[in-house]
Formats: C-alpha cells, sequence, structure tokens
C-alpha cells in the first residue's frame, strides 16, 4: 500500500516540497499494530478497511488490549473464555457484567473503550427506602440486578450514589441518569 505524502524540507533557507509515496506495507507489523494501538477502537476498525496489512494489525491482541481498562482479567469470571482480545472487547461493549457482588454492572462504551457503570439500588443510599409506605424492594426478572426499588408515594425524593474515582476512566465526563 503506497500513500503520497508531501514534505517540507528547508535547504540553504529556501523553503522547498518535496512529494513521493510512503509504502506503509514496507513497515514491520509490529510497527504497525504499535501505532494503531494508540487510536481508537473505532480508528482500528476503520483502518482495518484500508489495506490488508492494517487489517492483519487491527485484528492483533496487542490492539485490542491497549483499549481494555487496565486489570481488566480481575473484572472477567473464569468461566467465560474468549478466543481474542478483540472478541473479549465487543462482549464487555454487549454485554454487561455484574460486579461487586452484583451492585454494579461494568459495560465499555463500543465507540471510545470508555468504562461505564451502572448501580443498582442496593448500592444507592435513597432516603425512606426501608420504609414501606413509601418504597417496596421486588424482583423483576428482566431487569439487570436482583432488586428494584419501586416508589410507591413521595413527600420527599433524595437519592445518592458513590463510586470510587479509581474505577473510572481517566479525562472522561461522566452523566447520571436515573433508570426506570
Amino acid at each position: 500500500m503506497k500513500t503520497e505524502v508531501s514534505e517540507m524540507e528547508e535547504r540553504k533557507g529556501k523553503g522547498e516540497v518535496m512529494s513521493g509515496t510512503l509504502d506503509l506495507s514496507a513497515l514491520p507489523l509490529d510497527c504497525i499494530t504499535l501505532i494503531i494501538s494508540f487510536t481508537s477502537p473505532r480508528d482500528a476498525c476503520r483502518l482495518s478497511l484500508v489495506s490488508t496489512a492494517l487489517n492483519s494489525a487491527t485484528e492483533s491482541d496487542a490492539v485490542w488490549e491497549s483499549f481494555l481498562p487496565s486489570q481488566f482479567q480481575a473484572l472477567i469470571p473464569s468461566s467465560l473464555s474468549f478466543s481474542s482480545k478483540k472478541q473479549l472487547y465487543l462482549s464487555l461493549c454487549e454485554n454487561p457484567l455484574l460486579i461487586e457482588a452484583g451492585r454494579k454492572s461494568f459495560w465499555l462504551d463500543r465507540v471510545s473503550g470508555k468504562k461505564c457503570y451502572m448501580l443498582s439500588p442496593r448500592d444507592l443510599s435513597i432516603i425512606w427506602s426501608d420504609t414501606p409506605d413509601y418504597w417496596r424492594w421486588v424482583s423483576i426478572p428482566e431487569a439487570r440486578f436482583d432488586e428494584v426499588a419501586e416508589l410507591l408515594s413521595v413527600c420527599w425524593f433524595e437519592i445518592r450514589g458513590k463510586i470510587s474515582i479509581s474505577m473510572l476512566s481517566p479525562m472522561t465526563h461522566y452523566k447520571v441518569y436515573l433508570v426506570f
């Protein structure tokens, strides 16, 4: 695969433009793999369509491991196995994992690879959640968590949640949603 490049070169105080080609397929596969690992999952998928050399590099476990969170092994139950890091990445995007004794749900954003969390109602501080006149704890088969809190009546609505900053992706803006 050859790519047209333009290069500005200073010679004897004069600017001179030189044009040439760069044969990306001449680069070692490990070099291409390393370069792609500094991009994003979306970029890796796009690059895989450019050439067979880039496609081979984007299928590398080294690329997809760079998109996984550090210490990802601790999150994956031993009962799950994956044939590649790419398969693991895609599974974490599509199939949230229950962590911390089922009190949190974890998954990856497919495009950016950023960490996403959902806190279970039992992991939240809900004012008067132990008062049957206001709240009821129920199990819903299709719910992500074992129990959900059902609001029966309200005169004061206050919910607080905490998550350790070390669990979050750096340089990321997070949003909070109340799911009902």
